[in-house]
């Protein structure tokens, strides 16, 4: 069993700036990639930010500039750093981990249940 507990949401004024973490605990041998995704309002799902064991990263266009992801390979946590933050980027975010888990020989997608991110004055 693999669990991805988020933290690090809230409300937040146009302009702040907000810190999300998400840890991924468990029978873990190795994960290859974590990200952030996110469900605006009358929106699907779509990919904010993800970042490989390696350090390769991937922003979507609207974040660019403004969002930054890491990782702590040692600790299996994912940060996203939100800065200059819009009311448009009000939306539940989800991390997700790529993992392989230990005695297992397929990697597959592990999902955090959301935190509420809401930018409004």
């Amino acid at each position: 069993q693999v669990q991805l507990v988020e933290s690090g949401g809230g409300l937040v004024q146009p302009g702040g700036s907000l810190r999300l973490s998400c840890e991924a605990a468990g029978s873990i041998a190795r994960i290859n990639d974590m990200g952030w995704y996110r469900e605006a309002p009358g929106k699907q799902r779509e990919l904010v930010a993800d970042i490989t064991s390696g350090g390769r990263t991937n922003y979507a266009d609207s974040v660019k500039g403004r969002f930054t992801i890491s990782m702590d390979n040692v600790k299996n946590t994912v940060y996203l750093q939100m800065n200059s933050l819009k009311p448009e980027d009000t939306a539940v975010y989800y991390c997700n981990a790529d993992v392989v888990r230990i005695g297992a020989w397929l990697r597959r997608d592990y999902w955090g249940q959301g935190t509420q991110v809401t930018v409004s004055s």
